[in-house]
């Protein structure tokens, strides 16, 4: 009897997946535990392995196709199999009646809506209706891309990035001009976005378009912090799993503030804004197909080494397609950096519904002036992004200014 590929739940949050790509077609002979597709979900792509030896009868979710978590993606069975059929030849009736009522809607999500003068069948993920609600977008006005015509969440936010758009202006009437379109140039590749990109994009294209970001900045002296985690990293004996970092510092000193300015440890989703005495703190980690942003759960109660020991193992983890073993969710608050890159201030953009996200630029040499003499000091800018819904700039700037005080007198972060 033909098993099921099933779409699994890769975290508390996710009620949806999507297919990146077929590694197997249809009719390959596959091994159990061999990797058959890639799917995504709103924080990770992972590889699905086949829960059976035989050959891939049937995929029944193309790629880009999204699908609820428990639904088949494919089936493995027999050499001459169908799906659905015993291995007696006869007909499996659970998937005769699940085929009967393929049509229906499976939740109250997906109720018949009215469509203007007439009624159509709205099949709507959870998700899209939540977004669809927060933007004020008609989903009776959109036509889904997902199984069976369903509107998901990247057809919602499609439907509102061409509402943004200014209508085009009556063509006006110019003679003796031509207008030309530049042909495709032989040297350009096109590709559809999909995967990690297209969950990026859409979060990217949600957090700008949702919230009320403003991004202040601040230069820290960091000669005094260089100094001091030389000598700590003198002492505490080198090894794998503790080294710390300029990073750790940083994370310790935000850490810090935030117990200090709690309005910045927030949530903002729909009308309310949650503030946790904790702090779940965020760390962005930089792939080759995107971004992910593991999470130091309960980090205002750990030390600087423990701290440096998680951001450690978490991007070992990231790096490495270990995404699955990663807590991807929760964050209260998110560090972003770009200080490898060569880059100064920058414009980080919230990780909704955190109200606050710090970015962290490369620390430059430059001369100034202190007590009248001009000296050599090593400076470290910060950019705040946050949101001006939850938090105005003043208690912004407090936070901001705290975190610098923090990394200024390094010695407090041990205490």
């Amino acid at each position: 009897m033909a098993v099921e590929i099933i779409m699994p739940k890769m975290g508390m949050g996710m009620e949806e997946g999507t297919v990146v790509e077929w590694l197997k077609k249809k009719g390959d002979p596959v091994k159990k535990g061999e990797s058959v597709v890639s799917i995504s979900s709103d924080k990770i792509e992972k590889e699905l392995e086949a829960p059976e030896e035989g050959i891939l009868i049937e995929i029944t979710a193309g790629i880009d196709d999204v699908v609820a978590i428990g639904q088949p993606l494919g089936y493995i069975g027999a050499p001459g199999e169908e799906v659905g059929e015993r291995p007696d030849g006869s007909k499996d009736e659970t998937k005769q009646r699940e085929a009967a009522i393929e049509s229906a809607p499976e939740t109250e999500e997906e109720a018949t809506v009215p469509a203007h003068s007439e009624e159509r069948r709205l099949r709507v993920s959870p998700a899209a209706r939540r977004l669809a609600k927060i933007i004020n977008v008609d989903l009776s006005t959109i036509t889904g891309t997902g199984p069976l015509g369903r509107i998901t969440k990247a057809d919602v936010a499609a439907a509102e990035a061409r509402k943004a758009q200014p209508k085009e202006a009556e063509e006006p009437q110019i003679s003796n001009m031509s207008i030309s379109v530049p042909a495709a140039h032989p040297s350009a590749t096109s590709k559809k976005v999909s995967g990690m990109r297209k969950v990026i994009s859409d979060r990217m294209f949600a957090s700008l378009s949702q919230t009320a970001q403003l991004t202040l900045q601040a230069t820290v002296d960091a000669t005094e912090l260089i100094i001091f985690q030389k000598k700590a990293r003198e002492a505490y004996p080198i090894n794998d799993e503790v080294r710390l970092t300029i990073t750790d510092f940083i994370a310790k000193a935000v850490i810090n503030a935030l117990l200090e300015h709690k309005r910045m440890n927030s949530l903002y989703e729909g009308d309310t804004i949650t503030t946790f005495d904790e702090v779940h703190l965020g760390i962005a980690v930089a792939l080759d197909e995107g971004l992910v942003v593991p999470v130091i759960q309960h980090a205002d109660k750990k030390s600087l080494s423990a701290i440096s020991r998680e951001i450690r193992s978490a991007s070992k983890k990231a790096r490495s397609s270990e995404l699955s073993r990663l807590k991807l969710s929760g964050s209260t608050f998110t560090i972003t950096s770009l200080g490898t890159y060569g880059i100064g201030f920058f414009t980080p953009v919230l990780n909704p519904p955190e109200v606050g996200i710090l970015g962290v630029g490369t620390i430059s040499e430059q001369p100034v002036y202190i007590d009248g003499e001009l000296k050599r000091r090593s400076l470290l800018p910060l950019s705040l992004t946050f949101d001006h819904r939850a938090v105005d700039g003043a208690p912004a700037a407090a936070f901001l200014a705290t975190v610098k005080a923090n990394l200024e007198a390094p010695f407090k972060l041990v205490l």
